[in-house]
C-alpha cells in the first residue's frame, strides 16, 4: 500500500527538485560547518558545529515534514481518499513516512563530510551517532509536532497558545531575570521546594537536545552514553505519539477546514474588506496560523535584553547577568537584531500570502484571478500586506533594540540611522526577490532556504575567514556591520548595490507580473502535474 505513495513522491518533478535544492543546501551548510572546525584546528571544540547542525535538522524538519503534511488538507481532492476502503489514518501515515524518508536521506547527504572530519582526526567516530540520529529525530519531532498544531481544533490551539505564554512567562523569570542567581531568588521557601525548583531548572537545561549534544562533547563519552540512549529513546516515542496523534485528526481536521457548520458572524469583528480584496485575503490567510509564541518569546528576550542595556551600571545583583554577557561575546544587540531583521524577512522571502500549495491549487486560482481586472500592482500590494502583517514583530523588536543600544551609548546615532536603513534595505531585496520568483511560477521555498539561512551561513563564515569587509556586502552582513560601530567608507559599496538592485528586480517584476502568470497558466492548465 504504501509503495504508492513512494512511487508518486519518486516521480514528482516539483518534489525532486525541492529534495535536490535541500541536499546541496545541506551540502554546502555542513562543508561550512567543517571548514570552520577545521580552521580552528584538532583542539577547536565541535560543540558550535553540533548546535549548529541540530538547528539545521529543525528547519528541514520543519520544511521536508511539516510543511507537506500541513498542506494535505487544504486540498479537497484528498476526500477521494478518505472515502474510498484506504483508512484515513494510513493516508497520513503513507505521506508521512515519505517526508520522514526524504529526512534521513537529506541528513545521510552529509555523511561523507563528517566522515572527511573523523578521517582528519576532529571527530571520533563515535561522535557521528549524536551528530546523525539527534537532528534526524528533532527534526521529525518538529515537523510533526506542527502537523499537530495545524490538526487541532481552534479552541485548543488557543488554549495552547495560553499555556505556551504561560510557560514563556516562567522561562523569562527563572531563565533570564533569576539566571545563575536563582538559589538566591528561593532563598526563603521550604527546603524541599527549593531542592525541587533548582533540581527541575536544572533537569530542563541539561535534558534537552541541545544541553545532550553539548554535554556529549564537553564530558566523556562513557558518561554520556546510557543519557544519549534513554534521551533519544524518549524523542523516538514523543515522534510516534505526535505521528499517531495526527493520523487520527486528519479526517476531523478536513471536515473542520471544509465542511465547518455555519456560524453567526453577525456580532464578530473583521476588518472591512476595503477597495483591496486581494490584499485583504492575503493578510487573512496568512493570520490563521500567526506563530505568535514565537515572537512572545522573542519580545519577552528582546524587552528584558533592552533593559539590561540601559541599566547595565545599575543592574540589580540579585539578578541574572550571565546571559546577557553571552549575548555581548557573541555580537550583542548587533547580532540579535540582525537575525531579528532576517526573521522579519522570512514571509517576504517565502510569499506566504499568495502561494498556493500545489501546481493545481495555483491553476485553480489564477484561473478565477486572470479573469479579472487585477493590475501587476494588486498582486504586489496584497503580496507586501500579507508578507509585512507576518513579518513586521520581529521588525518592531529589532528597531527597538537599536534604539535602546543607542541611548545606552553602545551604538552611536549614525549607526542606528544606517542599521535602520540596512534592515529595510535587507526585507525590501527579499520581498522582491520573492515577488519575483511568484510572479515567474518558481517554487520559493529554495528561494527562501538560501535567503534566510544560506547568506547569513555565508556572512558569518566569510568574517570567520578574515573577510569582514566581504561578510558586510551581504545582507545580513550589512545589518550586521552598521550596527557594531564606525565603518569603512568601501562598505557604502554593498548597501549601494542592494538598493539598486531591489529597484531594479521590482521594477521589472512589475512589468513582467501579469505576462509571466498568464504565460504560467497557459503551460500548466490541463497538464499532469504530480507534487
Amino acid at each position: 500500500m504504501f509503495a504508492s505513495f513512494f512511487r508518486l513522491a519518486a516521480v514528482s518533478p516539483t518534489r525532486q527538485a525541492a529534495f535536490r535544492r535541500a541536499v546541496v543546501a545541506h551540502l554546502l551548510f555542513v562543508s561550512a560547518l567543517a571548514l570552520a572546525l577545521i580552521h580552528r584546528g584538532r583542539a577547536g571544540s565541535p560543540v558550535l558545529m553540533a548546535q549548529m547542525l541540530l538547528c539545521a535538522g529543525i528547519v528541514e524538519g520543519a520544511v521536508l515534514v511539516g510543511w507537506r503534511l500541513t498542506q494535505i488538507p487544504k486540498s479537497q481532492a484528498l476526500e477521494f481518499l478518505l472515502v474510498s476502503p484506504l483508512h484515513p489514518s494510513r493516508v497520513f501515515l503513507g505521506e508521512a513516512l515519505v517526508g520522514l524518508t526524504f529526512l534521513t536521506l537529506l541528513t545521510l547527504s552529509g555523511l561523507p563530510v563528517l566522515a572527511m572530519l573523523v578521517a582528519l582526526a576532529h571527530l571520533k567516530s563515535i561522535d557521528l551517532v549524536p551528530l546523525l540520529t539527534l537532528p534526524w529525530l528533532w527534526g521529525a519531532i518538529t515537523g510533526l509536532g506542527l502537523t499537530v498544531w495545524a490538526y487541532e481544533p481552534k479552541l485548543f490551539r488557543k488554549v495552547g497558545e495560553l499555556v505556551l505564554l504561560a510557560g514563556i512567562i516562567v522561562y523569562l523569570v527563572v531563565g533570564v531575570l533569576a539566571g545563575e542567581n536563582l538559589r538566591r531568588w528561593v532563598e526563603g521557601l521550604p527546603t524541599t521546594i527549593q531542592i525541587a525548583i533548582l533540581r527541575g531548572v536544572s533537569d530542563f537545561h541539561e535534558h534537552n537536545p541541545f544541553g545532550t549534544m553539548q554535554a556529549w562533547f564537553t564530558r566523556g563519552v562513557d558518561e554520556l552514553w546510557f543519557r544519549l540512549v534513554w534521551f533519544e529513546g524518549a524523542s523516538l516515542v514523543l515522534a510516534l505519539l505526535l505521528l499517531w496523534r495526527a493520523s487520527v485528526r486528519l479526517k476531523g481536521h478536513f471536515h473542520e477546514r471544509h465542511y465547518e457548520p455555519v456560524r453567526d458572524v453577525r456580532y464578530e469583528v473583521r476588518p472591512p474588506v476595503g477597495t483591496r480584496p486581494l490584499a485583504w485575503w492575503a493578510v487573512k490567510r496568512v493570520s490563521e496560523y500567526s506563530g505568535r509564541v514565537n515572537l512572545w518569546l522573542a519580545g519577552g528576550f528582546c524587552l528584558i535584553y533592552a533593559a539590561y542595556m540601559l541599566a547595565e551600571t545599575h543592574w540589580p545583583a540579585w539578578m541574572g547577568r550571565r546571559i546577557f554577557q553571552m549575548c555581548d561575546g557573541v555580537g550583542g544587540a548587533a547580532a540579535l537584531s540582525s537575525a531579528l531583521v532576517v526573521l522579519a524577512a522570512v514571509p517576504a522571502a517565502f510569499q506566504y500570502g499568495l502561494w498556493d500549495s500545489s501546481v493545481q491549487e495555483r491553476c485553480r486560482r489564477l484561473e478565477l484571478l486572470l479573469l479579472t481586472e487585477l493590475q501587476p500592482r494588486d498582486y504586489w500590494d496584497a503580496a507586501l500586506a500579507a508578507a509585512w502583517q507576518r513579518g513586521r514583530g520581529y521588525f518592531y523588536l529589532a528597531v527597538g533594540l537599536w534604539v535602546a543600544a543607542a541611548l545606552s551609548g553602545r551604538l552611536g546615532w549614525l549607526e542606528l540611522l544606517a542599521s535602520l536603513a540596512t534592515g529595510a534595505m535587507l526585507w525590501a531585496l527579499y520581498f522582491t526577490l520573492g515577488f519575483r520568483a511568484f510572479a515567474r511560477g518558481a517554487q520559493s521555498n529554495g528561494l527562501g532556504m538560501l535567503l534566510t539561512l544560506g547568506l547569513p551561513l555565508a556572512a558569518w563564515a566569510l568574517a570567520r575567514a578574515g573577510l569582514p569587509l566581504l561578510a558586510g556586502w551581504l545582507p545580513p552582513g550589512m545589518v550586521y556591520r552598521a550596527g557594531v560601530g564606525p565603518f569603512a567608507l568601501a562598505w557604502l559599496v554593498g548597501p549601494l548595490v542592494v538598493t539598486a538592485l531591489t529597484l531594479w528586480i521590482a521594477r521589472t517584476a512589475l512589468a513582467e507580473c501579469d505576462a509571466r502568470l498568464r504565460r504560467w497558466y497557459d503551460l500548466h492548465h490541463g497538464s499532469k502535474v504530480m507534487t
